[in-house]
């Protein structure tokens, strides 16, 4: 598309037609080639890209306050750098927040590129997000509350209030997720790249859509619409193929390497979700479903500008590659916004030892119970914030391989102070060669040394208290420094305060004898699933998935009654019954529906712990509990399995086995 093509675009087009929104980035390590990509395969009118995961805004928080990191994620940069030609030629805006820490340094990095080149565009950057030196006295000036403080029902993680209650925490970061208004107003002053830190992730996408179509902040279901949009085009290739619970049905060279994804936002903020036809990936409803059911917080999504009301989505396939989605409903956005703050919370160690075959719980009883007897001859088993002993895997019966018959004992210790841990390792080698039969370990055991690490605190924080701008840079003055046009921005006009959450079982339930006679099966032969996490709690959805049987159209009674029967199966009591072990009293679960789409989805409040990096857990993201809770083995009506098994993975759990010695059928 010629520049003078890519002018008339945007003063004859803007708000007559969907605005065109491309992603390129879902965390840091995404490369920048894919913000090229999104330029140089298709027409977009906007490419936007979220870089800050929850925890490595804090992690280079240091080492920038030592002058040993430029504070803004380099994966932005390049990416910048890689397609900067193309976005002038082309017209196309830049939204991302990888500046990180250091917003105005990344911004005037790229104002220096598009000097050099000659190039008339204009760079803005976005502040107020960091609330670091008011957060830094936090024991003086009190600690903000809990993200879900006001939910009677939730435990506080152990030693999640080591922050405010002990001495030797110190804060390294704490930033506020901003909602759209500053990139709006930036884009209102002509800026072309802007530039930002902590925005929430859906922020650059509502910006854009808000931008083009001149909607007014009280647009609650146009922006609600943009939200849930940049919801699912936020997370890298997770709409296009990737983290997709039914990969083994498509061929894998289809799954990697691949585009992420567009958001075509309509002046009604309903959207299609879409890719360029170049290169690899694929967008079916299963995959917007997937990433649409991924870190939600119940029936209920909250961003600074709006709260979007998900209970009557509806998503449908238009073309190849082409997926619409609608029926969300908006409303006044809460008085706060959360607020991250990490801290110095004190070390970690790790050490895994394996046990092959015969006797292997009998072995790590024996393991735990030896090094447990260890440190209470030291002085130190009390003194851990956390020490457990985690056994991962079950040796393979009748095994065919060694690695088969293996499995490995995982101990996770976290203390104030490094010499415990260190006290952890000395044991260990104390009892080295005092070990349960077949003992073998890595040889590389310096995970056991402790190493520093930050924990997570979220918290909520008044939106009137924030202090935000758009920094416009413009030319140099007499001594050679960019002069900055500040603008002050202001808070939404309007809030709704939150009430407590929904949470309810099925209305109306199935009597399960009309389904007929049953199977055992794995839950995933029937459903598809997607989890995540919110700190220290993890979100999982459960839906019927489209790609079924010919025969088995969401319009059919088939699908009907499929839906029918997973939405009385799977109450808060089944899910609990299916966590087995794992489950807690600790853990508090809530459930909703979203009947349009044939999903049901929990969360589980506190199975992380304190989250992010402070989190024992091994998956300490929750990723992968959907498709751990798929694989566990329910009764299955055979009327909605048979066929279905087969064209899943009938190799891993073949039905044949299914419906033998170890199965039935009633």
């Amino acid at each position: 598309m010629a520049s003078s093509d890519s002018e008339t675009r945007w003063t004859e087009q803007r708000g007559k037609r969907p605005v065109r929104i491309a992603n390129c980035s879902g965390y840091k390590a995404d490369p920048g080639y894919h913000m090229r990509y999104q330029a140089e395969l298709g027409d977009v009118d906007f490419i936007t890209g979220d870089y800050l995961a929850e925890v490595n805004i804090a992690e280079n928080a240091q080492a920038h306050a030592a002058g040993n990191h430029p504070g803004w994620e380099k994966t932005a940069w390049e990416g910048i750098e890689q397609t900067i030609d193309i976005l002038f030629e082309k017209k196309i805006k830049v939204i991302v927040n990888g500046g990180a820490h250091n917003p105005k340094g990344l911004a005037e990095k790229v104002q220096e590129l598009v000097t050099s080149k000659g190039y008339n565009m204009k760079i803005a950057y976005v502040l107020g997000d960091n609330l670091f030196e008011e957060m830094k006295d936090i024991r003086e000036k009190g600690l903000p509350p809990h993200l879900d403080s006001d939910n009677s029902e939730v435990t506080v993680a152990d030693h999640a209030l080591d922050l405010i209650e002990k001495g030797d925490k110190p804060v390294v970061s704490a930033n506020a997720y901003l909602g759209a208004r500053e990139i709006v107003k930036g884009l209102e002053q002509g800026a072309d790249i802007i530039i930002a830190g902590r925005v929430a992730d859906a922020s650059p996408v509502i910006g854009a859509a808000w931008y083009w179509h001149s909607w007014q902040d009280t647009d609650y279901d146009e922006l609600a619409g943009a939200l849930i949009a940049g919801h699912l085009i936020e997370c890298s290739g997770y709409v296009t193929g990737s983290n997709f619970a039914g990969f083994y049905e498509y061929p894998s060279d289809d799954l990697y390497d691949i585009t992420f994804g567009i958001a075509e936002v309509e002046r009604d903020g309903t959207c299609v979700i879409t890719k360029h036809e170049a290169k690899k990936g694929f967008v079916t409803e299963d995959t917007v479903k997937c990433q649409f059911l991924y870190e939600l917080q119940g029936n209920i999504y909250l961003n600074s500008d709006v709260k979007a009301l998900l209970d009557d989505v509806q998503v449908r396939e238009e073309g190849k590659n082409r997926i619409r989605v609608w029926g969300i409903r908006g409303a006044p956005p809460p008085p706060t916004t959360k607020l991250g703050i990490f801290y110095q919370a004190g070390y970690q160690s790790e050490i895994v030892v394996n046990a092959t075959g015969y006797g292997t719980q009998e072995k790590f009883e024996l393991w735990e119970r030896m090094i447990r007897f260890g440190l209470k001859r030291q002085g130190i088993l009390d003194r851990f914030d956390i020490l457990e002993f985690q056994r991962l895997g079950v040796p393979e019966h009748n095994p065919r391989s060694q690695l088969r018959s293996t499995t490995y004992c995982r101990v996770f210790a976290e203390a104030s102070d490094p010499k415990v841990n260190l006290g952890l390792a000395s044991v260990f080698g104390e009892f080295s060669m005092q070990h349960y039969s077949g003992f073998h370990c890595t040889a590389d055991l310096r995970t056991a040394v402790p190493k520093p690490y930050i924990s997570y605190f979220p918290a909520i924080y008044p939106q009137s208290s924030l202090k935000t701008s758009i920094n416009i840079l413009g030319p140099t003055n007499s001594s050679n420094a960019l002069q900055t046009n500040s603008i002050r921005t202001t808070p939404p006009p309007k809030f709704e305060e939150l009430t407590k959450r929904q949470s309810y079982e099925t209305a109306n339930p199935v009597d399960m004898t009309s389904f007929g006679p049953t199977t055992r099966a794995r839950l995933g032969d029937m459903v598809l699933a997607r989890s995540g996490d919110k700190g220290g709690n993890a979100n999982i959805g459960f839906f019927v998935p489209t790609a079924l049987p010919s025969s088995y159209l969401p319009s059919s009674p088939l699908y009907i009654e499929a839906w029918d029967w997973l939405r009385t199966f799977l109450t808060i009591p089944k899910l609990k019954a299916m966590f087995g072990d794992s489950w807690s009293d600790k853990f508090h679960m809530e459930r909703v529906e979203f009947p349009k789409i044939y999903a049901v989805h929990f969360v589980v409040y506190g199975v992380l712990g304190r989250g992010v990096s402070g989190s024992s857990r091994l998956d300490s993201f929750a990723k992968g509990m959907g498709d751990w809770l798929r694989d566990v083995v329910v009764d299955v009506p055979v009327k909605f399995i048979d066929g279905r098994q087969r064209k899943a993975h009938a190799g891993t759990y073949a039905a044949t086995e299914l419906n033998g010695a170890d199965g039935h059928r009633s």
